[in-house]
């Protein structure tokens, strides 16, 4: 049986933050199974990943260095784990998620 998925928009349970929940991003959760939307942006799940798991640099007593900078999708502000560089494009948690999924 084939699905029609449309973008959603959902709310972050941790955040309150509004974010997309892709056509693409339902199958690939219909093809694992998963019966439940997520509940957390892509930035809350992976803090919340990091904190389950604990990621080697604050496990080791050290942080990871965070660098600003601009989204090439939609022009807002993000924090990335390098330097970004001009020759590449740099996208939010959001956007890195939609740009993935097509």
């Amino acid at each position: 049986m084939d699905v029609a998925y449309q973008d959603k928009v959902l709310q972050c349970r941790d955040c309150g933050s509004d974010f997309a929940w892709t056509a693409g991003e339902q199958a690939f959760y219909a093809s694992k199974g998963l019966v439940n939307q997520p509940g957390r942006c892509p930035s809350c799940r992976a803090a919340a990943r990091s904190a389950r798991e604990g990621n080697g640099y604050q496990s080791a007593g050290r942080t990871r260095e965070m660098y600003p900078a601009v989204c090439d999708r939609c022009g807002g502000q993000a924090q990335v784990p390098f330097m970004p560089r001009t020759d590449r494009p740099v996208y939010c948690s959001s956007c890195y998620d939609a740009v993935r999924a097509e």
